[in-house]
C-alpha cells in the first residue's frame, strides 16, 4: 500500500482472538477490518450515531480477502486501511493488517455501500463524508 492518505489503526491479538494453535481464526480479520474502517471514519469527525441520524449506514457490498500469513498471539499489529474509489453511494477501501517488520499478513478490498437504515435502498453519501474522505 502506498504512504499516503493511510490510515493506521494499532491492535494487539488477544487470547479471544485465536484458535487452539495460537493463530488468529480467519473470521477476526473481518472486524479487525471493520474497526479501521470505523475508527477512520471516527477520525475525520463521523460517528455512526452522526451517520444514523442522518438517514444513512454502510454496509458491505463484497469483500476479497487474501491471507497471507497467520497472526499469532499477543503480536502487536497495525491495520492500514486506505480509500480507493469513492462514487455517489459507495466507497471501496483497501485494508492491510501488517507486522511491525513491515509485512502484509492479510489484505482485504472492501466495498462499502450506503443504504437508508430504514428502509435498506440505496442512498447518496452525505455530503460531510464525501468533502473529508475524498481529500
Amino acid at each position: 500500500m502506498a504512504e499516503e492518505n493511510i490510515f493506521k489503526w494499532p491492535i494487539t491479538i488477544y487470547y479471544e482472538d485465536t484458535d487452539v494453535g495460537g493463530l488468529v481464526y480467519h473470521a477476526n480479520y473481518l472486524k479487525f477490518f471493520e474497526r479501521a474502517r470505523t475508527e477512520l471514519l471516527r477520525s475525520i469527525g463521523v460517528s455512526q450515531q452522526e451517520l444514523f441520524k442522518n438517514k444513512a449506514s454502510f454496509v458491505i457490498r463484497h469483500i476479497d480477502m487474501d491471507y497471507l500469513k497467520g497472526a499469532r498471539l499477543d503480536e502487536q499489529l497495525i491495520v492500514q486501511t486506505r480509500v480507493e474509489t469513492v462514487k455517489k453511494a459507495s466507497i471501496i477501501f483497501c485494508q492491510g493488517l501488517v507486522n511491525n517488520a513491515g509485512h502484509t499478513l492479510c489484505k482485504a478490498t472492501v466495498k462499502v455501500a450506503c443504504v437508508n437504515p430504514e428502509t435498506m435502498k440505496p442512498t447518496a453519501i452525505p455530503q460531510f463524508i464525501m468533502s473529508e474522505i475524498s481529500k
